[in-house]
Parts: structure tokens; sequence; C-alpha cells
């Protein structure tokens, strides 16, 4: 849940840094209301932007983000709203990796004015 005006993103495929903005994985944004063009449900990083408020503040919605092989697909409450295929052939790239791949999971802090709220935050193995 977003309160107005607020923006995160949930990172995936990511790794552990020290300081700085994550140099491995992806960015699916957290964003109804905030300046940014980037909406909820959209990979960050050049990826595409389904340009669609799929999303409202102040109420729960439910963001999956599932992973299998190299198409990533995004639904928001239940609606799929991106599907992403990595090209046969992509590679990490030098300053961002942007390729699928393995890793963990981030939430991110976007600003201290920005309130975002996650609950029942699950993740499965799909086989």
């Amino acid at each position: 849940m977003t309160e107005p005006g607020s923006n995160s993103g949930i990172y995936f495929h990511t790794k552990y840094q020290e300081s700085g903005w994550p140099k491995g994985g992806f960015e699916c944004q957290v964003n109804v209301t905030q300046g940014d063009w980037i909406k909820t449900g959209s990979p960050v990083m050049g990826l595409g932007n389904h340009g669609a408020n799929s999303a409202q503040d102040n109420k729960w919605w439910t963001q999956h983000i599932t992973v299998k092989g190299s198409k990533v697909t995004v639904k928001i409450d239940g609606k799929t709203v991106l599907e992403y295929n990595e090209p046969t052939g992509a590679v990490a790239g030098k300053d961002f990796e942007r390729k699928l791949s393995s890793g963990t999971f981030a939430f991110q802090a976007h600003d201290p004015k920005s309130v975002i709220r996650y609950k029942n935050v699950r993740v499965k193995r799909l086989d």
C-alpha cells in the first residue's frame, strides 16, 4: 500500500551491496501518484512501462512478480500488466547487470517522504 506521493520498488535477482544503487537484478516499480512517470508494476531500467495506474493509494493491492526461465510476468490484483521476455544471448551490463539469473530480493526506500507498506510477502520456487 502506498500513501499519496510515495515511490518504492521491489528488486529481484539482486544481491547484497554495502552501499549505492543496486547494480544487480531488476526493479519492479511501486508508484501510484509520485511524479516519476514509471508506475506500479512496470520494470525500471528501460525494459518497458505499461503506463497505466493499476493500483490506488491508501488501498491494499496484490503484486505478483513471476520469473520463469527468461520470462518475467507482473500482475496487479490478478491482471497481467507486463510481460518481458529476455532476449536470447542477453549479457549482464557493466554498470548495471540487469540480467535474469539468480539472487535475492530487496525493497527500495526511495526517499524519506515516501510511505510504503508491504505485508504477506511470499517467495515460491518454481520448478
